[in-house]
């Protein structure tokens, strides 16, 4: 039997929606992993929505486009659909295309899946009974980015979106390289260190870019707010909103700096904002998960010692910094160090800052996947010898404790590495490492696989 008209409409609109889209490709890759369902997770207006669609656009210049189907259920055409509803155009679907059911894979790419009530037993049934390629995603105030991962019950692989990299900052106007920056010609060189500042400053949400610097900031204060209101307090049913927003303020105006609970618990009471401490570390813990803040703790295999350390917060993006503080001072250095940490978490490294014997501080010690590890000191001014002496001192003591660890010291432009770097010290400019380093995979575009 046939869907009525009105089911019969939506599943249309899931066949024809996404049209060509000319936005910025992204360098997100989905694993290649049989009988798993991909979750496309990150904060809001980071891009996943676009990458969705990028995937579809992508699919369907290599299949029939009636294999690849888009459902965004924030769209009013699809609003109000259950579970039940989507198992009712499945079927639908299927005696339209009885060729390709179990025998041709297809793509289901939904959006604001959250919507759905009951969206998980859907999902889980069709990964055991079809041979279907599922793509989901969602955020709202009822179900955070990563809550959609985690619903899947281990059945998911996820995928970060992220605010655009670099080089997906230098593709988004055009400017990508197509050579490896370490031999540029010198206008080029000139040209990309131009731009890498002014990535520090605007960040890489996608519609800030280009924006003049009043209606960027308006825009990146709105996310912030968007995320406390619909993301924590509506979602966890916060009422110390004050306390919240102080918190906020205080994490961005203080990018990469100590972070510790007690103190905060401390400061927030000097404000006549008292909260206990369980609920000050619940707070952090729900602005993590909406992808709002990344937190870097101690390196070390010391449980204890992690916990009862500072950890390290840090922005979302650089461009967080300049719209929550307005002294006019230079926070290049701190811009510097969470674009490293966010190509480090790209690169899927574990990663920790290190406090050597002697207080020195190195800002990452990095664990990849495939066993290396690294020691990586930033520095955004080192024009001072006093100032490259204290870093590469503070290289060299976390060196005695990692000894396997290689040891890198990223810099801000090109004429602040010295003419011959100390042994088994790596100096570069930080963008030549963003562009070359791992160059193989930051050149990936998604990728499908054919079959489960």
């Amino acid at each position: 039997m046939s869907l009525n008209p009105v089911l019969n409409e939506k599943l249309n609109v899931a066949l024809t929606a996404g049209l060509k889209t000319s936005a910025t490709r992204r360098d997100a890759v989905l694993p290649s992993v049989p009988g798993k369902v991909h979750a496309v997770i990150g904060m809001r207006r980071s891009g996943k929505t676009t990458y969705l669609r990028q995937l579809q656009e992508q699919w369907r210049a290599s299949a029939p486009a009636a294999r690849v189907v888009f459902l965004s259920f924030d769209d009013d055409r699809l609003a109000d659909m259950s579970a039940e509803q989507l198992g009712l155009l499945l079927e639908e679907y299927y005696r339209r295309h009885p060729e390709w059911r179990g025998k041709e894979p297809v793509w289901w790419l939904l959006d604001e899946i959250q919507l759905v009530p009951g969206w998980e037993r859907f999902v889980r049934r069709v990964l055991d009974t079809e041979r279907i390629e599922l793509v989901v995603s969602g955020s709202s105030a009822r179900m955070l980015s990563r809550e959609v991962h985690t619903s899947l019950r281990g059945r998911g692989m996820e995928t970060v979106i992220r605010p655009f990299s670099f080089r997906e900052f230098l593709r988004h106007r055009g400017e990508e390289p197509a050579g490896r920056a370490g031999e540029f010609a010198t206008a080029e060189r000139s040209l990309v260190e131009k731009r890498f500042r002014e990535y520090l400053a605007e960040g890489g949400f996608p519609e800030a870019q280009g924006l003049d610097v009043e209606l960027r900031l308006d825009l990146l204060q709105g996310y912030v707010d968007t995320v406390l209101f619909r993301d924590v307090v509506e979602r966890h049913g916060v009422t110390q909103v004050a306390a919240l927003r102080w918190l906020t303020r205080h994490c961005l105006k203080n990018p990469a700096g100590s972070f510790s609970v007690h103190r905060l618990y401390q400061d927030l009471k000097a404000q006549g904002l008292g909260m206990a401490k369980d609920a000050l570390h619940a707070l952090v813990g729900h602005l993590e998960d909406a992808f709002l803040f990344r937190s870097v703790p101690l390196a070390t295999e010391s449980e204890r010692r992690r916990n009862s350390n500072p950890h390290k917060m840090y922005p979302v993006d650089t461009g967080m910094i300049g719209a929550f503080d307005r002294t006019g001072r230079s926070n290049a250095g701190h811009a510097l160090e969470t674009v490293a940490l966010h190509e480090l978490d790209r690169r899927k490294a574990e990663v920790g800052y290190m406090r050597t014997a002697d207080g020195a501080e190195v800002d990452f010690l990095a664990h990849f996947p495939d066993g290396r590890e690294e020691l990586i000191q930033v520095c955004a001014d080192v024009s001072a010898p006093e100032t490259m002496e204290r870093e590469l001192r503070a290289l060299a003591g976390a060196k005695k404790e990692q000894p396997r660890a290689g040891q890198r010291l990223l810099v801000l432009t090109s004429d602040q590495r010295p003419a011959k770097a100390p042994a088994g010290v790596l100096v570069q400019p930080m963008y030549e490492w963003l562009l070359d380093a791992n160059g193989k995979n930051n050149q990936s575009s998604p990728t499908r696989r054919t079959s489960h």
